[in-house]
Parts: structure tokens; sequence; C-alpha cells
């Protein structure tokens, strides 16, 4: 295969993947395996072992990264571990069902989902309905908190693919 269509077919991929972390989808890994098929075709011409490990890395800092965030902001605004939990589930439940908007309902239904959830399991466990609003939105300011960081090492990651592919 051509080497210009495979680094165009790279950065599609890439792209791609920045859009689906947008919406609240695993794009970091469609990313990751974008780079290891890259590698695997040009037999690691470019892109080699320490690109795959650093795209890996990264890639697993963005999951550490998203959980810490959601976590962390959902305490910082007085919300309990449940809070976080709750945060997360309905986070994950939201982008899943989504919101009857085209290309941006997983996204608007992720941040509902995610305060949702943690007003719910906030109240849930203390009855205490402005604390549990407090943590809803500490759970709200922790998605976007989150997915900025994963979008931003998905751009890093994009990046090292593409100077790894053209050095190649």
């Amino acid at each position: 295969m051509d080497h210009t269509l495979l680094v165009i077919l790279l950065i599609v991929c890439c792209a791609v993947g920045l859009g689906l972390i947008a919406l609240g989808l695993p794009g970091i890994w469609v990313m990751v395996t974008a780079v290891v098929a890259y590698g695997l075709v040009t037999k690691f011409a470019g892109v080699g072992v320490v690109t795959l490990v650093v795209t890996v890395v990264l890639a697993l800092l963005s999951e550490v990264a998203e959980a810490w965030l959601g976590f962390g902001l959902t305490r910082r605004y007085g919300g309990s571990k449940r809070a976080g939990w709750g945060a997360l589930l309905g986070g994950l439940v939201g982008a899943a069902m989504g919101v009857p908007l085209p290309l941006v309902g997983s996204i608007v239904g992720s941040l509902v989902g995610a305060f949702a959830g943690a007003v719910f399991f906030e109240y849930a466990a203390h009855g205490d309905r402005d604390r549990a609003v407090r943590a809803g939105w500490g759970a709200l300011l922790g998605r976007v908190a989150a997915t900025a960081t994963k979008i931003a090492l998905g751009l890093v990651i994009t990046v090292l693919a593409v100077i790894g592919a053209l050095r190649g």
C-alpha cells in the first residue's frame, strides 16, 4: 500500500477517534489500534516500539485522568464516594442512551447522566438536596474536564503518530 495513503488513513482514524472521545465513546482506543495497525503494516518503520509504548501509556493515562477527575471534582464539591460512583454510572448510561439530538445526543446524555447519577446517589445516601445538587455540579464539571483531558491526550497521540509515520 502507498505510504501517503497509509499516513492519510492514520490521520483519518485518529480524527475519528477524537470525535468518538467527544461523544463519550472509547475513541482513544480506536487511535491506539490505528497506531498499532500502522506499525504492523509498515513493519514498524517510523512508528516503532517507543511510539507504541508512549501511545499506550497516554491512553491509559487518559483513562485514569477520566476516573480521577470525575470522582475528584464530585468529591471536591461535597459529594461522597457514592456520588462519585453515581456520576460514573450515570455518565456511562447517559452516553449510551443519549438524548434525541443528532450527533451531540450522547454528549448531552453523558453530561446529564453524570449530574443526575451524582445527585441521585448523594441524595439517597444523605437526604440533603443542596449537597446532592453541589455534588452533581461537581460531577458535571468533572465530566467536562475529563473529556477535555482525553481529547488533549488524543491530540498528543495523533501528533506523535503522524510525526512517526512521516519519518518512516
